[in-house]
């Protein structure tokens, strides 16, 4: 897919995509991929074309003539996010028209041979010309380039760029004078209409000039003595330097200002080398400028990126830091270790969120960390050997075990036992309860169990004056507590639920010490208290 079709990371292309990555750097994007390598492979990217078009302006010992203008167009890749290349084909046409004479030509053989101005013979002098021309430059240049706002640290992507380059290559030119029939009577009434020209006069001699020449550009000016000619026109080496600025129409075409700078390696861009000062005798009034030549191209010109498929833009389009910043915001990539929290005392709460950092072992604790209280009377779980105290039996003693007042049916029995001396027969005659035995790490009821258990249940309905205790063994570890736990839950879920007993008779113990693991005692408990239901103590650790 192209980039415009892939899944972006942030508002640049995804960095996952290997159908982005030319194959000779497949083997770094797989290591990327697979958190061998920590740097993204660099994604295949378009190409640019453009034409452009505008001012150009000559830098000469002859000024300027009026507006002239040009045309180019080039190709361009880039390297990476900041360096690219560039080659370019510029057409430049330029002109001037001195507004000061001279009769120093002597040396000049375009102008001297063959007699194209007579000599004054009464003074020795060349008679007086302004010179003036015209030149077609073809210029062909390669550039590098340097983009220098598309890093940014504080946004995802611009829509502007701006640039600086340099470059160099060959060039050719062909420069011609401008010539008229009547030049000498016309030349000579500019003269003496100004006899001292200066600055001053520039538009008004140019403009008597321009009334002069009328003629095409037809005579071949002076060139440079080099053997190096292309198509008959010398050819020299330019260099060029400029800066640019391009602004996005959309991710496929952008607009480009641009100015650039031509430095040649001849004098004879204008046809003209040699200085225009006077003196007595021609031999003396000439001498060679040794300035070369220069010129520059303001344009105006549309871009367009080619070669879409499996690209992304012109990565001096991209932000590279558009990955890396996207990445740390929300990692998608990245091989995040997995943290390691302290927990001082062990209770599964970190330390940063454990309200009491130093619980002891084994202590059942809430989300705060806190040991837990399940019965709100003061004395922690761990420590409670009376897990559910009635609120009624409250307040209890260091263990949490509480002193529950008679009920109101005991007060009554109690004061007709004093008031008569007569016994109610309240004692249990229960008598001796079986003990199930479970196998392995077993809570499930086997047949022989429930045959017990219903023998049980007969006995307590023919008490019903009677509680039963049921007692689990294992306090030997956090699991052996919860498979007792399990047991004797079992046992009791049992009685209530299928033999139809009260469940505020039974006493609920479990974890206890000096018995059998694998056994549930079931014993009188008349007269004991106790809770008949306890919350699991480790249910993570339950038996499934």
């Amino acid at each position: 897919m192209s980039y415009s079709q892939a899944q972006m990371v942030g508002s640049s292309y995804d960095i996952r995509d290997s159908s982005l990555i030319p194959t000779k750097r497949l083997a770094q994007h797989n290591e990327f991929l697979n958190n061998a390598y920590p740097f993204p492979a660099k994604p295949r990217n378009e190409w640019e074309i453009g034409v452009k078009g505008g001012y150009t302006n000559g830098f000469t010992s002859v000024t300027n003539w009026g507006p002239t203008g040009g045309f180019g167009f080039h190709i361009r890749k880039a390297l990476g996010y900041v360096v690219s290349l560039r080659a370019e084909y510029d057409w430049i046409r330029l002109r001037g028209l001195n507004y000061q004479y001279s009769q120093s030509y002597g040396r000049n053989q375009s102008l001297t041979q063959p007699n194209l101005f007579p000599i004054n013979n009464a003074t020795a002098n060349f008679d007086p010309i302004f010179y003036n021309y015209r030149s077609t430059v073809h210029e062909l240049t390669f550039q590098t380039l340097f983009s220098f706002n598309n890093i940014n640290f504080h946004k995802a992507k611009t829509g502007w760029n701006a640039y600086v380059f340099v470059g160099g290559g060959p060039m050719t030119f062909s420069t011609l004078y401008k010539q008229d029939a009547s030049y000498l009577p016309g030349y000579q009434n500019v003269i003496n209409n100004f006899p001292n020209p200066s600055y001053s006069h520039k538009g008004d001699i140019r403009k008597q000039l321009k009334s002069v020449l009328t003629g095409d550009w037809n005579h071949i000016a002076e060139r440079p003595n080099t053997t190096a000619t292309l198509g008959g026109v010398p050819l020299v080496l330019v260099g060029v330097a400029g800066v640019g600025f391009e602004f996005k129409l959309n991710n496929r075409v952008n607009l480009a200002i641009e100015d650039k700078f031509t430095f040649t390696t001849t004098p004879l861009l204008d046809g003209e080398q040699w200085q225009n000062n006077y003196q007595q005798g021609v031999t003396q009034a000439v001498a060679q400028t040794t300035s070369k030549d220069r010129y520059n191209f303001v344009s105006v010109g549309i871009n367009y990126n080619i070669f879409a498929k499996h690209a992304v833009e012109p990565l001096w389009w991209l932000n590279p830091l558009d990955y890396a910043y996207n990445e740390i915001n929300q990692p998608r990539h990245m091989k995040l270790p997995k943290p390691v929290l302290d927990d001082t005392d062990g209770d599964g709460v970190t330390d940063q969120f454990d309200l009491e950092p130093n619980t002891p072992k084994g202590a059942p604790v809430d989300s705060h960390g806190v040991s837990r209280d399940t019965d709100g009377d003061g004395v922690p779980d761990f420590k409670d050997k009376e897990l559910i105290t009635p609120t009624q039996c409250q307040p209890v003693d260091a263990d949490g075990v509480g002193k529950c007042p008679d009920p109101q049916c005991c007060k009554d029995l109690r004061a007709y036992i004093d008031s008569n001396g007569v016994g109610m027969g309240t004692k249990c005659h229960i008598g001796d309860l079986p003990s199930v035995t479970f196998k392995g790490r077993s809570v499930n009821l086997t047949k022989d169990h429930k045959a017990m258990l219903a023998t049980v249940a007969s006995k307590m309905r023919d008490n019903p004056n009677c509680k039963v205790a049921v007692i689990g063994y294992g306090e030997s570890s956090k699991a052996a507590q919860q498979l007792s736990w399990d047991r004797v839950n079992a046992v009791i879920n049992y009685l209530v639920e299928k033999e139809g007993v009260s469940a505020d008779r039974f006493i609920f113990r479990y974890g206890q010490s000096g018995g059998e693991e694998n056994t549930i005692d079931l014993k009188d408990g008349t007269g004991e208290e106790g809770p008949n239901t306890v919350p699991a103590p480790h249910p993570n650790l339950r038996r499934k």
